[in-house]
């Protein structure tokens, strides 16, 4: 992109001779154009080319904000020239998740004199490198940064206090027991929380979530307009966090507008949690919530909180009842066009008038549904997945059918069993296909005779179902980015801080005719952007993959796991079809079972020139390890790449050591962890990969409104 920018706006392209030079657009245009440049390449190579774009380069509207997250190429002197050049011009500086940068690089944010904005997470930084930058920032106003093992408040100097104690938006991420910076912030109007504490130390010890209490480190809450807290699983995690909230139960601000806790598994609700939310049925206004699934479950909160214009609600893994839900949430489906996220994941009962005697399995009551469309229709984020959501046979009241109504639609995440077309699957029973007839096992594998997959859109659209209704809903909603389609029981085989899981559980019955044409209409969606598939058992030659491959040329993130069935991905010549068109690919999750890592797969997969991370996980999956040395060298862009296979430790730990030695020099962000899947040290090689990554690609979990949309810039 830089080269030919450079090539392009120097007017020495072949368009020059034609009479048509792009260094005569106005200043507007030529300015938009730049701002698809990273700022390094703009200030460090594009302004170079002549005099007016040297002066273009550094126009306030490109280094106001500088965003360095995802420039995977920035090295500490680039970090170090940016800032002698451009720091004074920039007011919002993004360095999150550059883990691959020295701590030392932290030290020339201090020529940024004007900040304001400061991101940090993921970033090496000592309690004394902090206190030394936040000393000269005297503007700032939102910090973002990490709290690792070793810090100490006690360093932070006077100068560095009176910085802190004007900033008003605080993201903190935690990995130790420890208040961080909190206490020194007594402007906080916005605090967001992560806790990644491990319960054991690395040499075995358990941790504790006591804290120091006092009178110089108790966190101040009286401008709070958001709290913000997610858990890693763990008990350490809960111990400290309730620690934070007991300053909260004896004053709840009231100024208060978004309150969410995520927290997984099991969190008990104390006296003091209690006493809290008592306050904030008396004295808040909410517009977004999420609250721990023991918190709300056999409760009457919902009835006694009071909502004023609500954007966001999280009901994850709650028992909470579609009646409950219509009664206490949407209030009658009154004063909810507001609403722009929603979060229903595990949710089993959300759509049946009550719980009591239901079965998880048993039908939605459809009315419930339509009248959560009617009163959210300006849903943008919706999660409906880990529930079985079966539709009756009643004509017009699908499920699909009712969320075709959501014409606003961003994202969304739905169960496979919940796509089902009910009237075909009761009328028109299926053949036995020859997949059907191979014994699903984990043993030894079959080789099957499958059909040809179609070659072209033509006979794509010829196979799919007449009246589909999930056909007609990717047809109703064009403008959706992202979509999730997991099997109700799935489960991935690399949970977090516990070893893989062996056995899965088997898909839903009424997810077992979820195949190939379903896939193929996904490819209506030519905006998706990103694409997770997990669980659908009747995907064959998976043809379906290619359409989207074809149509879908925005896909930046496809995972796909357990496609098909086990043991037996037979789809894998469709997948490499597919992978030969998607040029924009950036990052590629795959879980399957006895996945073969060969020179096939990995020759199309160097076809997605804009690949950055790959990650496979495959229990009794086996590796080619020339095929993956090649693939590293052709494709440039790729710095991380994580296996988990089948392979021994000694395959595994030389491959990833070839890897780094040949392509750590030039590429400073490179993160490789080849792994045996079932090893007992997993766990404790997990740990040492990059939040980043580890949040976004290596770990499987449902991303759709997982946070209130625009939670941090």
């Amino acid at each position: 992109l830089n080269s030919a920018l450079q090539e392009i706006l120097s007017g020495e392209s072949e368009e020059e001779s034609n009479g048509v030079n792009l260094m005569e657009f106005s200043d507007e245009i030529l300015l938009h154009i730049l701002s698809y440049v990273p700022c390094t390449d703009l200030v460090l190579n594009v302004r170079r080319t002549c005099r007016k774009l040297a002066t273009l380069c550094l126009d306030k509207s490109l280094t106001h904000t500088v965003l360095l997250q995802k420039d995977y190429k920035v090295n500490k002197d680039k970090v170090k020239q940016l800032m002698r050049d451009i720091g004074k011009e920039i007011y919002q500086l993004n360095l999150a998740g550059c883990y691959w940068l020295p701590s030392s690089t932290i030290d020339h944010v201090t020529r940024c004199k004007n900040l304001v904005k400061l991101n940090l997470s993921g970033c090496h930084v000592t309690s004394l490198r902090l206190s030394k930058m936040l000393s000269t920032l005297q503007h700032l106003r939102s910090l973002a940064i990490d709290v690792n093992p070793g810090f100490d408040a006690s360093q932070l100097s006077s100068e560095c206090k009176a910085t802190l104690s004007r900033v008003s938006e605080l993201k903190q991420t935690l990995y130790t027991p420890s208040y961080g910076v909190v206490p020194c912030c007594t402007s906080l109007e916005k605090l967001l929380l992560y806790f990644e504490i491990l319960d054991r130390s690395r040499e075995g010890f358990m941790l504790s979530g006591q804290l120091m209490v006092g009178e110089s480190n108790v966190p101040h809450y009286q401008n709070l307009r958001v709290f913000y807290a997610r858990l890693a699983p763990g008990y350490v995690n809960q111990e400290v966090v309730r620690l934070y909230l007991a300053v909260l139960s004896d004053r709840t601000p009231e100024n208060l507008h978004a309150f969410l806790i995520s927290a997984p598994g099991s969190f008990a609700e104390t006296g003091a949690t209690k006493n809290l939310l008592d306050s904030m049925a008396r004295n808040v206004r909410l517009d977004a919530l999420q609250l721990p699934k023991a918190w709300i479950n056999g409760s009457g909160l919902l009835q006694h909180l009071k909502f004023n214009n609500p954007f966001y609600f999280s009901f994850s893994r709650c028992t909470l009842s579609g009646g409950h839900l219509i009664q206490r949430v949407i209030n009658g489906g009154k004063d909810l066009k507001s609403l722009t996220s929603l979060n229903l994941s595990g949710c089993v009962h959300c759509l049946a008038p009550e719980s009591l005697f239901r079965r998880a399995e048993d039908d939605i009551d459809s009315s419930i549904l339509e009248s959560l469309v009617v009163s959210c229709c300006n849903l943008r984020h919706l999660n409906l997945s880990a529930a079985h959501h079966h539709s009756s046979e009643s004509i017009g009241n699908h499920l699909c059918q009712l969320l075709s109504r959501l014409k606003h639609l961003l994202s969304l995440a739905l169960p496979v069993c919940s796509i089902t077309d009910v009237a075909a699957n009761v009328e028109k029973p299926k053949p036995p296909t020859a997949s059907s007839l191979v014994p699903q096992t984990f043993g030894r594998k079959v080789r099957i005779g499958i059909q040809t997959y179609p070659r072209n859109l033509a006979d794509q659209a010829s196979q799919k179902l007449e009246s589909s209704v999930f056909w007609a809903l990717m047809g109703s909603l064009r403008f959706l980015e992202t979509l999730e389609i997991i099997g109700s029981s799935f489960s991935s085989a690399m949970p977090r801080n516990e070893p893989a899981i062996r056995n899965s559980l088997p898909p839903c019955v009424r997810a077992q005719s979820v195949g190939d044409s379903e896939v193929a209409a996904i490819s209506q969606l030519t905006y998706l952007q990103s694409l997770t598939l997990a669980q659908l058992p009747n995907i064959l030659t998976g043809s379906g993959l290619i359409s989207i491959g074809l149509q879908c040329q925005h896909l930046r993130t496809l995972s796909l796991a357990n496609l098909g069935m086990m043991g037996k991905m037979i789809y894998m010549s469709a997948l490499m079809d597919m992978l030969k068109h998607c040029k924009c690919l950036r990052d590629l999750r795959l879980e399957q079972p006895y996945f073969c890592a060969g020179a096939q797969f990995f020759q199309a997969l160097s076809h997605c020139s804009s690949l950055q991370r790959l990650c496979i996980v495959s229990r009794s999956g086996t590796l080619q390890s020339d095929a993956v040395m090649s693939f590293m060298a052709n494709c440039l862009e790729v710095i991380m790449c994580h296996m988990f296979m089948g392979e021994s430790l000694t395959v595994c730990k030389n491959l990833q050591q070839s890897i780094v030695r040949s392509f750590q020099a030039d590429r400073p962000a490179l993160n490789v962890v080849i792994f045996p899947l079932l090893h007992e040290d997993l766990t404790e090689v997990i740990r040492d990969v990059p939040m980043r990554h580890l949040d976004e690609i290596t770990l499987f979990k449902s991303r759709v409104a997982e946070e209130p949309p625009n939670l941090w810039w």
